[in-house]
């Protein structure tokens, strides 16, 4: 049977006078395609002011987001090349299996492994914390109370990044300097594998073994707060006749958390773990790039940093190829989105709620 479409699927044949006949229903669809332009124009002049407040968001995402993507095609580009990168030579994926095979390759499976575990942590760690901080603001009865516990949680996240790495290196100071040092020191002491560290004369921050801790202790201290605003408003917005049902059924807070508040949540609690997953693998690269140092450095040398390091003529075996910090980049992000569509898909098939 042909698919293509006939006069007949869109008139009707009057066989009495032999004649076909536009149905209204396909005039009313005729005039509105005919119409369709005209009515954005019109929407667009009577809703100007919200789309001039548009304006800039579109000139950040054009030249911060859109434009600097011509520069990934250095990753296939002539490494040794001085010229522009659209006069460089294109070598196709020699750059890429150069990072994966080559001379550089343990520097960035190493550094693609401790990326992959610190996002790991502060998805296991991070993500429930805010969802945890809403149920319990959720269960505060005064508003004021409940205002100003929320105003001291939210506080870390309007602090800059290196005041908060500042903080965290002035309190996990070494030599029992920082007042947390001292706190460690004084409760495990100085046999102890944390007091010693504690004790040490660069502090635990800068050990490779409490790197990773302290890195999540303080992200979560820092974005846990303000990321529990999302949650907090899909927490209040559950019908409190569902409470009531509940209560009448003899459910306790715990109960009402676990049967009502949370089912109620949870096609948020989905929607924002994918976008998490989405940055799994964009570790914040000026916060580690702050608290590195060669002590730590094992563990705490990301894909970011190291594409840095290459960038510079005295980084180490990849120094002053730039092409490899851009392939590295590339190759970090499209695992991102790689997991981004496999955590959408999965979430569609087991909660039916996806972002997409």
């Amino acid at each position: 049977m042909s698919n293509l479409l006939k006069y007949d699927d869109f008139l009707d044949y009057d066989e009495a006078t032999g004649t076909y006949s536009m149905p209204q229903e396909q005039r009313v669809r005729d005039e509105a395609e005919r119409n369709r332009w005209k009515e954005i124009g019109l929407s667009v002049l009577r809703d100007w002011r919200l789309y001039l407040m548009l304006v800039p968001m579109v000139l950040v995402y054009v030249l911060w987001r859109y434009m600097p993507m011509t520069e990934l095609l250095a990753a296939f580009k002539d490494p040794n090349s001085a010229a522009a990168v659209e006069d460089q030579t294109w070598v196709g994926l020699t750059n890429f299996v150069s990072l994966f095979f080559g001379k550089t390759a343990a520097d960035f499976w190493g550094a693609f492994r401790n990326t992959f575990i610190i996002a790991f942590y502060g998805l296991l760690f991070g993500f429930p914390f805010p969802i945890i901080l809403a149920l319990f603001f959720n269960e505060i009865r005064s508003n004021v109370t409940r205002s100003i516990a929320q105003v001291c949680v939210y506080l870390p996240k309007f602090m800059s990044t290196v005041i908060i790495t500042t903080l965290a290196i002035v309190l996990f100071r070494g030599s029992g300097m920082g007042v947390i040092s001292k706190a460690l020191v004084a409760m495990f002491g100085t046999d102890s594998a944390i007091g010693s560290a504690a004790n040490s004369p660069y502090g635990m921050i800068f050990t490779e073994r409490y790197f990773r801790g302290i890195y999540q202790i303080t992200g979560i201290w820092e974005h846990g707060g303000y990321d529990s605003i999302v949650f907090f408003a899909a927490v209040i917005a559950v019908s409190p006749t569902s409470y009531e049902a509940a209560q009448i059924d003899g459910a306790g807070k715990m109960q009402q958390m676990r049967y009502v508040v949370i089912p109620s949540i949870l096609s948020t609690v989905v929607i924002m773990l994918i976008m998490k997953v989405g940055t799994l693998l964009s570790v914040g690269y000026e916060k580690v790039y702050l608290m590195m140092n060669t002590y730590n450095e094992p563990a705490a040398q990301i894909v970011a940093t190291l594409s840095n390091k290459w960038s510079t003529p005295e980084g180490s075996s990849g120094g002053g190829n730039q092409t490899l910090g851009i392939a590295a980049e590339m190759v970090n992000n499209l695992i991102g989105m790689i997991l981004v569509i496999g955590a959408n898909t999965v979430a569609r098939k087991a909660t039916d709620v996806s972002l997409y």
